[in-house]
């Protein structure tokens, strides 16, 4: 078999459009199987911060668990809290990553917590307690006022973090519209 045709087997593509591939293809993983396989694990985590998969790796290696036992967990959990709390007690893993694992396992529940999007909530006037990537309780309360906002104004909570995040790559100190003026 050649090389190219090895290539158009392996799909390649799909992690290229990496957010595609997680929010499509490993969300429906998930529903259906009710857990994740390491390579879908994985490339949540690289998508939300790709510095830190060895480190996670590591949290799960310490903490001896497997990416299925601690996905397939996920789903006997009773709460949103509880959902979090299962991820945040693997070391290396901070409330950032778990929302982001949490938002692909389930989209219409979490959204992601980043700085960016933080700032974006507030320059809409949205009053956030306490910082959402650092306290438990702040980002229940920050998940809570994106999924109320995101059906103020008639979009998904994860078109409403996608949303967040532009409005600041954009707008923001040093954004898109900023580095682009006068050149």
């Amino acid at each position: 078999m050649s090389e190219i045709n090895k290539w158009k087997e392996a799909d390649f593509i799909k992690y290229y459009f990496i957010e595609d591939y997680l929010f499509n293809t490993v969300t429906e993983n998930f529903r259906s199987r009710g857990y994740l396989e390491p390579e879908e694990f994985f490339a949540i985590v690289i998508w939300k911060s790709n510095r830190a998969k060895t480190k996670v790796k590591q949290g799960l290696l310490l903490k001896g668990v497997t990416v299925h036992d601690l996905t397939a967990a996920l789903t006997k959990e009773p709460t949103l809290e509880d959902k979090v709390k299962l991820l945040i007690e693997i070391s290396f893993i901070g409330l950032p990553m778990a929302s982001a694992i949490l938002a692909v396992c389930y989209p219409d529940d979490f959204t992601v917590v980043d700085y960016r999007a933080i700032v974006s909530l507030k320059s809409l006037g949205q009053v956030v307690l306490s910082n959402p990537s650092e306290n438990l309780l702040a980002y229940l309360a920050y998940n809570q006022i994106c999924k109320e906002r995101a059906i103020e104004v008639g979009c998904s909570l994860r078109n409403f973090d996608r949303y967040l995040w532009a409005k600041v790559f954009y707008e923001g100190i040093n954004g898109l519209k900023v580095l682009a003026h006068g050149v």
